[in-house]
C-alpha cells in the first residue's frame, strides 16, 4: 500500500497512483461535507471517484485513515504557508501568531466539515482524535512547526532542558484553539483569530518567564500532567492489572 508520506518531490509531475490517491481523498472530503461523515461509505467515495471500491481501500483501509489523509493535507499546507512568517519573523510571538493565523487560513473552507465529524473526532479512542496513534504522523508534524517557531525566536532565550518540552506544550495550546474555532460561529471566524493573538502573546510570555530556573520545575510539571493524561501523548497512564501481570510474569521466569 502505498505511504501516506510519499509525496512527490516539488517540481515533479505527480504519479498516476498520486493522483488517484488525491482523487480519492478530493472526493471524499466533498461528500463528507455535503452528506456528513457518518453517511458517507467507502462504496459511494469510490463510485464518485470512479474507481473500484477494492482500488479506494487499496489506498486508504477505512474512513478514518482518509481523515489521516486529510490531516497530513492541512499539515503539509501548513507548513509552506508559514514559511515566510518564519523567514522574515524572530519575535517569538509575532511568530507564534502568524503560524496560528496561517492555520486558521488553511482550515477555512473546511469548517462546517470540521464541526459534523468534531463529535467522532472528541472520542478519546476513535482514530480520528488528534491524540491516536493514527494521527502521530500529523501531531509529531504539528510540534516540530512549533519547535521551529522557538528555534528561530532569536530574541528569547530557551533554557535546554525545556526546548523538547515547550513545542509540546505550544501544540496543546493550538489544539485548544482549534477546539473553539469548530464552535466559533462569529462571521469569519473573527473571534478565533483574536483568540490566536491573545494565546500568542500570553504563550510568548509564559516562555520568556521559563528563563527563570525557580519557575522551570513548574512548566515540567504542567508538561507531565498533559502526557500523564492525555492519550496519545509521550507518557501512557499506568495500568495497574498489565503492571500486576508482568511481575507475575517476571517472578515465573526468575523462579524458572
Amino acid at each position: 500500500m502505498p505511504s501516506k508520506n510519499d509525496s512527490p518531490e516539488q517540481g515533479d509531475a505527480p504519479s498516476k497512483s498520486e493522483q488517484t490517491r488525491a482523487l480519492i481523498l478530493e472526493t471524499a472530503m466533498r461528500l463528507f461535507q455535503e452528506r456528513g461523515y457518518d453517511k458517507t461509505t467507502m462504496r459511494a467515495i469510490a463510485q464518485e471517484a470512479g474507481v473500484s471500491v477494492g482500488n479506494a481501500y487499496y489506498y486508504f483501509e477505512g474512513k478514518e485513515h482518509l481523515i489521516q489523509g486529510f490531516y497530513d493535507r492541512i499539515a503539509t499546507e501548513h507548513k509552506v504557508a508559514i514559511r515566510d512568517v518564519l523567514a522574515r519573523e524572530t519575535d517569538l510571538e509575532a511568530r507564534l501568531a502568524g503560524v496560528l493565523r496561517a492555520w486558521l487560513d488553511i482550515a477555512t473552507p473546511y469548517h462546517e466539515f470540521a464541526v459534523q465529524f468534531f463529535k467522532n473526532a472528541a472520542d478519546p479512542a476513535s482514530p480520528l482524535s488528534p491524540f491516536s496513534a493514527e494521527s502521530e504522523h500529523a501531531r509529531v508534524e504539528a510540534i516540530n512547526i512549533h519547535r521551529q517557531v522557538l528555534a528561530g525566536a532569536t530574541k528569547t532565550k530557551v533554557p535546554e532542558e525545556l526546548r523538547d518540552l515547550l513545542p509540546e506544550m505550544m501544540w496543546l495550546a493550538q489544539m485548544g484553539l482549534v477546539l473553539y474555532w469548530v464552535y466559533d460561529r462569529t462571521e469569519g471566524r473573527e473571534r478565533s483569530y483574536r483568540l490566536a493573538e491573545r494565546s500568542a502573546r500570553l504563550t510568548a510570555r509564559g516562555v520568556s518567564l521559563a528563563r527563570f530556573r525557580v519557575l522551570r520545575p513548574l512548566v515540567r510539571e504542567v508538561h507531565d500532567l498533559f502526557t500523564d493524561f492525555l492519550p496519545g501523548m509521550t507518557n501512557a497512564v499506568p495500568d495497574p492489572a498489565k503492571e500486576k501481570k508482568e511481575k507475575k510474569d517476571k517472578a515465573g521466569k526468575t523462579e524458572g
